[in-house]
Parts: structure tokens; C-alpha cells; sequence
């Protein structure tokens, strides 16, 4: 059984539920699907506190979700956003089930495709500290660039803005599009949509180097995990 713990925001929680289902449909068949369990965040509490930079009570809460998902029955578990996995190894060493990291399936895909040097789009707190770059650095020999300070800003408006209350603008979509181009022309040889919401804006033609849906490998390595672990 899965342990989801969601809400950050619904709405790409929303999205790992329906491609966890459609892959265990399409390996099972075509009734079957994917037994799991969600914890699911309010997200406004959870976005007061990261912009107050309250990391250590964020940590507590996730802490808690995952020992609950646990005692409920999960035999591993994800954090459905990139961001709060600024404390992915204190959840981990809280729980006894695996937590599988965002940031392994993205970059494993990435080595695969034969890419080296990627673009990182997500949260200024994605973007900005190390706990995901460093990650895909250190464990993944990845070279990791972020848009400058002002696109940086772009990104990070659009999601709590506009992508987190289920809004899709085409202005923010051009906005994107114009970051990544600037991403490639710094040398990126595909991009990281590093935050879940980013795939309800982005598609593969805003692009013209591949891009990676870190919430479709995500669920996807869930799946695998489930059914061959």
C-alpha cells in the first residue's frame, strides 16, 4: 500500500491519484487500482509557514503525517511536492517503510536520456537551497543551473500565485516558456519541472530540449516500487 502525503497543493495531488491508478491499470488491468492511503495538508497552513521560514515546525507535521500513514498501513510512502522534501531525511528517520525521494526517479530518467546538465524550475526554495540540487549533484553527478534572480521570481509567483488555486494563464505559460529558453541558452540540455504544479502549465511543445514532470516519474517509480517490491 502507498502512503501519500498531499494537500501541497491539492491540485497535483489530484494528478499523482489519477496517474498512480492509470499505471496500475495499465499493468493489472483495466478494473484494477492502486490500494493506498493520503494524508492531505491544508495547504494554506503549510504556505504561512514555509514563507515565515518555519522549516523545523513543517518538519514536525510531515513527521507526524508519515507516522500516521504508516501506522495505517503504508509500506512506502511519498512526499507529493518537491519542496517539503527539504526534510525528506527527518521524515525518513522517522518512519520504518521506505519514503521515496522525488529527485532519485527524475535524475535516474535524466542519466538515462544521456543528459548531464539540466535547468531547475520550482519553488524559490527548490530553486534556491541546496536540499534538491545538491541531491541531484552530489548523489547523481548532475550539473543543476537556475533562471536568474528575476525569473526566479517569475516562477515562484506563478505557483502560489496562479498554479496552487487550480489557475492556468496563458500569459504565465509564455512567461515559462520564455525561462526555459533562457535556461537552454545558459547550456541546459533538458529542464526539471521541479515543482508538481508546474506540469498543469508546461507541456513538452513550451520546450525545445525535453523536459522531465518530476510528479509523472514520481508516481510512476511508486508504482514500481508497489507492485515489484
Amino acid at each position: 500500500m502507498i502512503g501519500l502525503i498531499g494537500g501541497m497543493s491539492w491540485e497535483s495531488s489530484a494528478e499523482y491519484y489519477r496517474i498512480i491508478n492509470e499505471r496500475v491499470r495499465e499493468r493489472v488491468g483495466p478494473t484494477a487500482s492502486a490500494p493506498c492511503l493520503l494524508w492531505s495538508f491544508n495547504f494554506a497552513e503549510i504556505e504561512a509557514l514555509q514563507h515565515r521560514g518555519d522549516w523545523q515546525g513543517l518538519t514536525t507535521r510531515m513527521i507526524d503525517a508519515a507516522r500516521r500513514l504508516e501506522a495505517g498501513g503504508a509500506k512506502a510512502l511519498l512526499i507529493c511536492t518537491n519542496t517539503m522534501h527539504r526534510m525528506a531525511a527527518d521524515v525518513q528517520a522517522a518512519v520504518n517503510v521506505p519514503l521515496l525521494h522525488i529527485a532519485d526517479p527524475t535524475a535516474e530518467a535524466i542519466k538515462a536520456a544521456g543528459f548531464r546538465k539540466v535547468g531547475l524550475l520550482g519553488t524559490a526554495f527548490t530553486m534556491e537551497h541546496d536540499f534538491y540540487k545538491g541531491r541531484l549533484a552530489d548523489q547523481h553527478g548532475l550539473s543543476v543551473i537556475v533562471p536568474n534572480e528575476q525569473d526566479r521570481a517569475t516562477v515562484h509567483r506563478v505557483i502560489y500565485e496562479e498554479l496552487v488555486a487550480g489557475q492556468v494563464l496563458p500569459s504565465s505559460r509564455d512567461a515559462y516558456r520564455a525561462i526555459i529558453a533562457r535556461l537552454v541558452e545558459d547550456g541546459a540540455e533538458a529542464v526539471i519541472l521541479g515543482c508538481t504544479e508546474i506540469m498543469l502549465l508546461v507541456r513538452p511543445e513550451d520546450s525545445s530540449v525535453p523536459i522531465f514532470d518530476t510528479t509523472a516519474l514520481h508516481a510512476a517509480a511508486a508504482i514500481e516500487t508497489a507492485l515489484t517490491g
